[in-house]
């Protein structure tokens, strides 16, 4: 018999009761029913025939209802520490003080960097007020010479200024600094390297300056550079292979593990760790043993060259470090560069430690540091090559290359490529292909720049052509407007 309180189910959602009876007799339940596969619905179609099982499917068949959403608790406000803001700008001194009162008398005014070295140079000398403001005078004198004329075209004249003294430029590299066997990119290849936002340098570089503690004490010193530096098995043993035995030999150099800070049982440890040789590493005698668990001379080849390459310890990146002493304490170069794991290191200088790699810089202290980064290699690369270049214009090209918070090249992948003029863009590289692609987008160009209006054959937007005149003529009285 069916049970009567199934059947009451079906009936209460309008469905016969004879047909309901059938199919709890059938074994379906309304929720059976209700949510049926179609595989499912076939079968009841054999049992009631299709004209019924519309019936029953328009009948029970409702809306899926929505599951209950939970009641979001309200965001509490964070509570936040009250800690006081680093004092970016130095407060005024008193010959700074006494300067912008002058100036302020005359109506004249310097920026606070002018007058910030001025105080430095005339501190401790007693020079009289009427020869403060002759030097003041004469200082505003130069500085408006300095200024830039409204509307000039900046771009070019920094494009001009930059690329005529490049082509001064050797095409070698030399040794860094000073320092024995390190050599670095300089000259115009690390100028194109610079201006191309390359993501890794051909020659990155590590300059690494220690914590007070530190910086005097050679042994420590040493410690140091030994820790950064990145060991392999190599570096430490001699590694053979026994072919006889299918073992992978690992003799430790003592002299060369003293070094390095390292035992036995460390480099054990590490190599068991290693990918591959989980299990297969044994320690016999002060040296290290590597089975190969396959009767395999290719797997014994690869195991012994994996073994060799193994990392023991140092920083991942950084192939060697040199110890050179620099005004009286020392510094460690590295050949490779990784800011971020070095960083993290407890008895270095996070303030002066840096890499010539700008886009790690980008990545690990930010937008505003890699600005300055540019400023400084761009510059650096310029005067090793005994060029001088005044550093607003690189500072032009740094600030236009980072201004939208990225690192962008300044080529078709960077800055070129993504000027907002059609014509600009099609002027530079890959003609057909902009103008097409403008023309099925159907884009507009404003011709607001200076290569979009020589194309086009109008006056360019700069200098004299960027301002309007208007001449008002006397009227009949003699009176002008």
């Amino acid at each position: 018999m069916a049970s009567k309180s199934t059947i009451e189910v079906f009936t209460r959602k309008g469905v016969d009761e004879k047909v309901a009876t059938i199919l709890v007799e059938n074994g379906y339940t309304y929720t059976k029913v209700a949510r049926a596969s179609e595989k499912t619905l076939r079968k009841i179609e054999k049992i009631l025939g299709e004209r019924k099982l519309k019936q029953v499917l328009n009948a029970i068949r409702t809306k899926e209802r929505a599951p209950k959403k939970k009641a979001e608790k309200p965001l509490k406000k964070p509570k936040l520490a009250k800690k006081d803001l680093p004092v970016k700008i130095e407060a005024l001194n008193s010959a700074e003080k006494k300067m912008i009162k002058m100036l302020d008398k005359s109506g004249k005014m310097l920026p606070r960097a002018v007058l910030n070295e001025l105080s430095m140079r005339i501190e401790g000398v007693n020079l009289p007020d009427k020869l403060l403001v002759k030097v003041l005078d004469l200082a505003c004198e130069r500085f408006e010479k300095h200024i830039i004329d409204p509307n000039e075209s900046v771009g070019i004249i920094a494009a001009q200024s930059i690329g005529e003294p490049g082509t001064q430029m050797t095409m070698r590299t030399f040794h860094y600094a000073g320092v024995a066997e390190m050599n670095v990119t300089l000259g115009l290849p690390r100028l194109i390297e610079i201006v191309d936002a390359r993501r890794v340098p051909s020659t990155p570089i590590m300059e690494i300056h220690l914590a007070e503690e530190a910086r005097n004490d050679l042994d420590m010193v040493r410690t140091i550079a030994s820790d950064i530096e990145r060991t392999t098995v190599i570096d430490i043993a001699d590694v053979e292979t026994d072919i006889s035995n299918m073992e992978v030999m690992v003799r430790l150099d003592k002299r060369k593990m003293e070094r390095k800070g390292l035992t036995p049982e460390e480099v054990h440890k590490r190599l068991s760790k290693a990918k591959g040789m989980k299990g297969l590493v044994d320690l016999r005698e002060g040296n290290i043993v590597v089975r190969c668990d396959e009767p395999s001379y290719k797997k014994l080849l690869r195991l012994s060259e994996d073994t060799k390459a193994t990392p023991i310890k140092g920083i991942e990146g950084i192939h060697r470090a040199v110890i050179r002493k620099l005004g009286g304490s020392y510094v460690v170069y590295t050949e490779g560069s990784n800011l971020a794991k070095v960083l993290e290191h407890e008895h270095i200088d996070k303030t002066k430690t840096t890499t010539n790699s700008i886009m790690e810089i980008h990545e690990v202290l930010g937008i505003e540091a890699a600005r300055n980064s540019i400023i400084n290699e761009a510059s650096k690369t310029l005067e090793e090559q005994g060029l001088t270049v005044d550093i607003r214009h690189i500072m032009l090209v740094s600030d236009l290359m980072t201004n939208d918070g990225d690192v962008k090249a300044i080529g078709r992948h960077g800055i070129s490529g993504r000027k907002s003029s059609v014509l600009a863009r099609a002027a530079f590289e890959i003609t057909s292909a902009h103008l097409l692609r403008a023309g099925m987008t159907g884009e507009v160009d404003l011709l607001e720049g200076v290569v979009e209006n020589i194309i086009v054959g109008q006056p360019v937007t700069v200098g004299t052509g960027a301002v309007n005149l208007v001449w008002s003529p006397a009227k009949k009285g003699g009176n002008k407007e």
